[in-house]
């Protein structure tokens, strides 16, 4: 079953986002297809259903919902009864010249049917336990995608920052030249050199931050991120139009949600059947020692329901059958605004790329582009120059926060709707 969970897991990684749109940063090279050496979403998602213990505790809670199963069938097991009268006494009853030995079987016999109440519990356990094993597939694909989206955003924001670190140490070199010349106050080289520094710093922690949510993606899916990440698929934006309206029957959540009331149902059935006293037939030999004589002996045993006649433990499990319906309708609302709070998330994310990797992007590396030939030529004051650069990492770190956040969006709306297993596919 661990090794069906994987499949399932890595069966589920081929779903990609269909009719897709890249959005390229201008001035830098369009994301090339992935090569052998990138680690893609596909692979972390398939390597990581390989080495979870979120998946192996699915599995164990399958195994014992299944054991428990078998236990439910099972009949109430024979008693072997046998007890000695007349032993011990005075006179006619010294020694065991008089007693009376009997030996028997006493068979318990369910009724009010118990054991199907008990077996239609366990099943609905175990399908509860099925599908928690989905639901531990559908988080554990959630947070390999979230952790491959911080590390693939982590390694732009690094590349962005680096790019400004380079271009405010060409403009500290500039700013030099032009105070050597007479061309700018000394002031200008010394505000120049701090931005130099500052960049520089922000270039390291976000170097650091990139290995550091590598190092992460690779605890959860077992194994070294060693290749390059897929930039193709983080370039990705879904297309345009409003989003389709998705309904939660049939989604994971509302499954789980029924799989509960299904439950309780079964709880109530075994309560009931538990108001129905159990009888014990017994059948026995006896020997009578002072006649050398063998009688049968016949008894019945039947509980009286004085004291406890199972009213109670009814009330309590239509309590809880309430209950649980109560939160499948509560789940069913939750689900609802989580799919729309989602979906409205998406769409902002994927305008916001749109807007700021193309046409805002666009206008700011030429104005930058613009300002720095300026600057070189003395057409421009250094405000000019640091207020145009500060516009372009702004926007190009807005850009990879819009890409990241369209990608997370994403994967908590697939989590969402990931739709429950088929009956035939838990009966497997």
């Amino acid at each position: 079953m661990y090794r069906l969970l994987a499949a399932m897991l890595a069966a589920a990684s081929c779903a990609t986002i269909a009719q897709a749109q890249t959005v390229s940063e201008p001035g830098i090279p369009t994301a090339s297809p992935a090569t052998s050496d990138t680690l893609t979403l596909d692979q972390a998602l398939a390597q990581g259903g390989a080495a979870s213990p979120s998946l192996e505790s699915a599995t164990a809670g399958i195994r014992a919902a299944t054991a428990a199963r078998t236990v439910a069938g099972l009949r109430p097991n024979p008693e072997v009864q046998a007890q000695t009268e007349n032993v011990g006494g005075t006179g006619v009853y010294k020694g065991l010249r008089s007693s009376e030995t009997t030996v028997g079987v006493a068979l318990p016999l369910e009724l009010g049917g118990k054991r199907p109440a008990r077996i239609a519990l366990a099943n609905a356990r175990l399908t509860r336990a099925q599908i928690q094993s989905a639901i531990a597939i559908a988080d554990l694909r959630q947070r390999i995608t979230q952790l491959y989206v911080q590390a693939a955003a982590a390694e732009r924001r690094a590349e962005v920052l680096g790019q400004q670190a380079t271009i405010a140490a060409e403009a500290s070199r500039i700013a030099t030249d032009r105070v050597q010349v007479g061309a700018a106050s000394p002031i200008e080289q010394q505000r120049a050199d701090v931005l130099r520094i500052n960049a520089q710093v922000a270039a390291q922690s976000a170097s650091r931050d990139a290995q550091a949510a590598r190092t992460n993606l690779a605890g959860l899916i077992g194994r070294p991120v060693v290749g390059e990440l897929d930039r193709a698929w983080f370039d990705q934006v879904g297309g345009y139009g409003p989003p389709a309206p998705i309904e939660v029957e049939g989604t994971l959540a509302l499954a789980a949600a029924e799989a509960d009331v299904n439950t309780a149902n079964a709880q109530i059935r075994v309560a009931r059947s538990l108001r129905t006293p159990d009888v014990t037939v017994s059948v026995a030999a006896r020997r009578l020692e002072a006649t050398n004589d063998t009688a049968a002996v016949v008894g019945v045993a039947i509980p009286i329901p004085f004291f406890n006649n199972g009213r109670a433990l009814v009330s309590q499990a239509r309590a809880e059958q309430t209950q649980s319906v109560a939160l499948r309708n509560l789940a069913v609302l939750d689900t609802r605004q989580a799919i729309a709070s989602a979906q409205a998330e998406v769409a902002n994310a994927a305008a916001t790329a749109r807007a700021t990797g193309g046409p805002g992007l666009t206008a700011a590396a030429e104005a930058a582009r613009i300002a720095r030939i300026g600057y070189g030529q003395g057409k421009f004051d250094q405000i000019q120059l640091l207020d145009a650069e500060r516009t372009l990492s702004q926007t190009r770190q807005a850009y990879v926060d819009a890409l990241a956040a369209y990608h997370d969006a994403e994967a908590r709306l697939e989590r969402l709707t990931t739709p429950a297993p088929t009956p035939d596919r838990l009966e497997r």
